[in-house]
């Protein structure tokens, strides 16, 4: 599929059709030249009673046409009325067109998936635009904890949404190894050492790690220097306890992620941007500073309460209020360090230079505040040629039969991310963290999520995807030359007497399946993976239903033992559904099980 464009779903062939009438209207009615019809949308109605699809162009294009929205919606409905896909037309309110398409249409569309198997939905709308994706950026200062989770899960889903839907995805983690929070890494470290050398170190003091987790970073910095390093000032040991703790942190987060199934394209170091020879943040400072944007001077108070980074002093500051904030920023600290503003600044810059236009940041919910000026940044320093979208994910509240989790021994403060996919596995920690908005708090409920119910969203949804197999082993019964591979099963079906599909549960079922590629652009475009989720469930629902109907209506039965033609037109909807089922899971990175253990 890689060497041609997706083939066209029945959501962007609805659209072409009013796009063409609305054309031969702009003809016949010399409208003004160079229309846009972008903004013409084919959508499900909101009232399913209104039909299957409804579309906005004459509200949209009444003013172009010289018209009133109504009348220009009875001349769009008059052409569209003549079109061999649709079976009645229908004009509401002040303009509003709704379409109800003609059963074959649904058929067609079952042929469609069946012919493109799992490739049903990938879309070319990214057209191969390249993106950057950063997300985890977890300090190294130690295990991953059940929040960075939510952050990593999301990005990997989006990244992976993206790239189905056509862009071209780097995946990212900034290292955050050069501010004060690695040296306090550091000197834990060190005491750990000392620890490991046979030194009673007695209580953690306040200000540093306490968690156990670092006490394999002190006895391999024994095994390595010996006791070499209790004889020389922090200024000689510091750097070396730094490097190590970071190198061996960044090595378990690594391994965290893997547990989760995430991996990163690139692994970015701030302590790269500063290094000698190639400081990249004076670099960006001076771009800056060439273009007005840099400026010596003097923040007034905050107006609204304390900002946390105003001093009343003489500084270096970034002209944020030119590019949307709501002031400007310092960009060096009192003692001549770069502040993180800075650094971020120059981060962003490179990835600008790496021919990234499209940036989207998945940030922790203490962030939101440093939106707008990193927005700021990002248009000052491309001349507003990229975009940064920052998802922001809010807290996870872990939870156990109801009642909050205790904390981790090993962590000293929090629940490690490892604990939490050891317990329950990555599918439905996966899930579960997709399937709530990224930017609404999450309770997970460790012991919920092991249920097999309808309660539980991952069971749920894996459940139909073992349950369609279940269905395919049963039915070689009235149908045995029915083929055990997935692509060679839906090609064979291709041919089954779909148009005998005429129930009203199997045409919603149908038309539900061929919402999935439009579920999937709308998702990508928004950057919200959840959509992909809920739909899932959604499906699985309608799918579970459907299969326990039949258990009271027999004729409607997926598999009918003296009809092998309504049969297969049967498999080949549980063929659909088992194709898009195992699609989406595969964008949030969940697995799609033959059968439930």
């Amino acid at each position: 599929m890689a060497d041609k464009s997706p083939p066209q779903h029945l959501f962007a062939d609805v659209l072409a059709r009013v796009h063409a009438a609305c054309s031969a209207l702009a003809t016949e009615g010399n409208w003004p030249a160079g229309i846009d019809l972008s903004r013409v949308v084919v959508e499900p109605p909101r009232d399913v009673s209104h039909g299957d699809m409804a579309t906005n162009a004459a509200m949209v294009l009444a003013k172009e046409a010289k018209a009133k929205p109504r009348d220009l919606a009875e001349q769009v409905a008059a052409k569209l009325r003549a079109d061999e896909l649709i079976a009645s037309v229908d004009v509401a309110g002040p303009g509003f067109i709704n379409l109800t398409l003609k059963p074959k249409a649904w058929a067609n569309e079952l042929r469609t998936l069946l012919r493109e198997s799992t490739c049903y939905g990938r879309s070319a709308i990214g057209a191969g635009e390249k993106v950057n994706v950063e997300y985890v950026s977890a300090n190294p200062t130690g295990p991953m904890h059940v929040g960075h989770c939510r952050g990593a899960v999301f990005g990997d889903a989006l990244a992976s949404l993206l790239t189905f839907a056509g862009y071209g995805v780097a995946r990212e983690y900034y290292i955050n190894d050069a501010g004060a929070q690695v040296d306090v890494l550091a000197r834990s470290a060190h005491l750990r050492y000392r620890e490991a050398l046979g030194e009673n170190i007695g209580a953690i003091p306040d200000g540093l790690y306490p968690g156990d987790y670092l006490k394999p970073v002190g006895q391999a910095l024994v095994a390595e220097h010996g006791d070499k390093l209790t004889a020389v000032p922090e200024s000689a040991w510091l750097p070396i306890m730094r490097n190590k703790a970071v190198a061996m942190m960044m090595e378990e987060i690594e391994g965290d992620l893997a547990a989760l199934n995430i991996k990163h394209d690139v692994f970015f170091s701030e302590r790269s941007l500063i290094e000698t020879g190639n400081n990249k943040v004076a670099q960006t400072i001076d771009f800056l500073r060439s273009k007005g944007d840099v400026y010596e001077g003097r923040l007034p108070p905050p107006k609204g309460g304390p900002i946390e980074d105003y001093e009343d002093r003489e500084q270096t500051l970034f002209r944020a209020t030119a590019y949307g904030d709501d002031v400007d920023r310092p960009l060096l600290k009192s003692d001549g360090s770069y502040t993180y503003f800075a650094s971020d600044i120059a981060y962003h810059k490179d990835k600008f230079d790496r021919g990234f236009r499209d940036l989207v940041d998945v940030w922790g919910a203490d962030h939101g505040g440093y939106i707008k000026r990193m927005q700021a940044a990002v248009k000052a320093v491309t001349a507003g040629k990229a975009s940064l979208d920052v998802k922001i994910v809010q807290l996870v509240k872990l939870l156990r039969h109801g009642e909050p989790v205790k904390m981790s021994k090993r962590s000293g403060d929090f629940v490690t991310l490892r604990e939490v996919v050891d317990e329950v596995g990555s599918d439905a920690v996966r899930f579960m963290m997709l399937f709530r908005k990224n930017d609404a708090v999450l309770d997970f409920d460790l012991a919920k999520v092991l249920e097999q119910s309808k309660d539980n969203p991952v069971f749920y949804v894996q459940y139909g995807h073992a349950r369609g197999h279940s269905i395919f082993k049963n039915a070689r019964e009235v149908v045995p030359e029915l083929p055990e591979e997935g692509r060679t099963r839906a090609a064979y079906l291709e041919n089954a007497p779909v148009e005998r599909l005429t129930a009203p549960e199997e045409i919603e079922l149908l038309k539900r399946l061929a919402l999935y590629p439009r579920t999937v652009e709308a998702a990508a475009s928004a950057h919200e993976p959840h959509r992909i989720a809920f739909y899932l469930y959604d499906l699985a629902s309608e799918f579970h239903a459907l299969w326990t109907r039949g258990r009271d209506l027999p004729y409607l039965r997926f598999i009918i033992n003296n009809d092998a033609e309504i049969t297969k037109a049967r498999l080949a909807m549980v063929q659909g559904v088992v194709s898009v089922l195992a699609s989406g899971l595969a964008i949030l990175g969940v697995n799609a099980p033959t059968e439930m253990r």
